[in-house]
């Protein structure tokens, strides 16, 4: 039977030997013990199994190379959540085609269905896999922070002052804090562009085309916790220049850390999140050097 004789390739340590297995290759597969009461079933558990591990290797990596930055147990656990959302017909025929690479006719035949009925199921599941939005891309947001967001895409300082509590801390990390509502780091935070733009409180060259046009800022998952990206205009795109980490408390926001004058965080998170950035320097200055 094709399916067996692919699931006995697959699972001997020694694949030299396929040919010499004799008349119960599920038994001699399985270790050499009884032969598993649902075969079918059982070789359907191989090529998952097979798939996770297929998947828990990075991409154009040789298998006998060092993947000390890979965690196979979270990748191993991503893979099967993704493989888990799809329907077992699916599952089946996605797994036999594109791990097992078995023909569209042997999977028809070990799933009781016809070819074009695979063929349906793996368009089907292949879709559902591609289709799928990473998990952590699909982490809720809390409201307080939308809101604290959306006040500055209005420039509404007055209502990011009232999202603040009398006991908040803001923060430009490195540089300065203030506590309750008074307002003026908020303000930098919004309106900073125009005094960036013309080299005030960065030095000339850090400027690199900077525009005075408010920053646009948005929320993105950064190792599971919502950060703000504030992208500024230049005159050749978006760039990011500043994140903010924001702490709450119900329906206020407790405590506002701006990691602007912080290069080594910026270059740190945008390289992991895949976008531009450009450096303001590790301290405030009135411009000139």
């Amino acid at each position: 039977m094709p399916l067996v004789g692919s699931a006995r390739t697959e699972v001997c340590a020694d694949r030299r030997a396929v040919g010499d297995i004799g008349d119960h290759p599920i038994r001699i597969a399985s270790g050499g013990g009884p032969a598993p009461p649902n075969p079918r079933a059982w070789l359907f558990r191989v090529a998952s199994n097979a798939w996770l591990d297929q998947q828990r290797r990075p991409r154009g990596v040789l298998e006998h190379e060092p993947t000390a930055s890979v965690d196979p147990r979270a990748t191993r656990e991503a893979a099967g959540t993704l493989i888990a959302r799809l329907a077992p017909q699916e599952r089946a025929a996605v797994v036999l085609k594109d791990v097992f690479d078995l023909p569209i006719e042997d999977i028809a035949e070990a799933l009781s269905t016809t070819p074009n009925a695979v063929k349906a199921a793996i368009h089907r599941g292949r879709g559902k896999l591609v289709d799928e939005p990473v998990a952590e891309n699909r982490v809720p947001t809390p409201a307080a922070l939308d809101a604290f967001v959306s006040a500055f895409e209005r420039r509404d300082l007055a209502a990011v002052t009232a999202l603040l509590l009398d006991t908040s801390t803001v923060e430009v990390v490195g540089v300065t804090t203030e506590y309750g509502k008074q307002g003026n780091i908020t303000w930098g935070m919004m309106f900073g562009s125009e005094r960036l733009a013309v080299g005030v409180g960065v030095g000339a060259r850090f400027v690199q085309g900077a525009l005075p046009t408010p920053p646009r800022r948005e929320v993105r998952i950064h190792r599971g916790e919502p950060i703000v990206l504030a992208w500024y205009a230049h005159a050749d795109g978006e760039y990011l220049r500043a994140i903010d980490r924001i702490e709450l408390d119900g329906e206020h926001v407790a405590r506002v850390r701006n990691y602007f004058f912080t290069p080594d965080v910026l270059a740190e998170v945008c390289a992991e999140l895949g976008v531009p950035f450009r450096s303001n320097g590790y301290m405030f200055s009135l411009g000139g050097c």
